[in-house]
């Protein structure tokens, strides 16, 4: 009996230490994978780790603050993912530029896309314009014309075609007049 009260009394007294233990080997680890994860960061030329916080707990690592882009977001996750203890990212950053700002880039590049190939397709199917002998940039609606055309009255009417596009605002002429002979 004395025995049996010995062992009690020593396993009440000892649970508590082995707890205390297995906690702070727990506290001890996510600190260790906290730092390997800044480290990570930090080291990593194309992402600003100063806007990036970062959070550990039993091997979860969630990542918190602001990126540039989703691609920034992605990387960032990707990173902390591969590293050795890691059980899990929770990847809370957020996007700095909004996505009305994004949808409003990608809306202007489709827009230029477009105007570009209708201008240079115009182009080509005026029989007046070497329209293979010009090529054609637009950028914020701004279209460029750059080449070479056989006359004025060419350069003119290439300057025309283009200006009278939709979605053109400003044509600006890079075309040089080359006698053929």
């Amino acid at each position: 009996m004395k025995l049996t009260t010995t062992l009690i009394a020593l396993s009440l007294f000892t649970a508590p230490v082995a707890l205390a233990d297995n906690n702070w080997e727990d506290k001890s680890r996510d600190a260790w994978l906290d730092g390997k994860a800044e480290t990570t960061l930090l080291l990593n030329s194309n992402l600003n780790s100063f806007d990036i916080d970062t959070d550990v707990k039993n091997g979860v690592v969630t990542l918190s603050g602001k990126v540039e882009s989703e691609v920034d977001k992605a990387l960032a996750s990707e990173l902390v993912a591969s590293l050795e203890g890691v059980k899990e990212v929770d990847n809370k950053l957020e996007v700095a530029a909004d996505e009305e700002e994004q949808s409003s880039e990608v809306v202007q590049t489709l827009t230029d896309s477009k105007v570009a190939t209708v201008v240079k397709t115009r182009l080509l199917f005026e029989s007046e314009v070497s329209g293979s002998a010009i090529n054609v940039d637009a950028n914020k609606g701004e279209v460029t014309l750059e080449g070479e055309v056989s006359s004025e009255a060419e350069r003119d009417l290439a300057i025309t075609i283009a200006e009278n596009t939709s979605d053109v605002k400003k044509v600006t002429d890079k075309l040089k007049v080359t006698s053929k002979s």
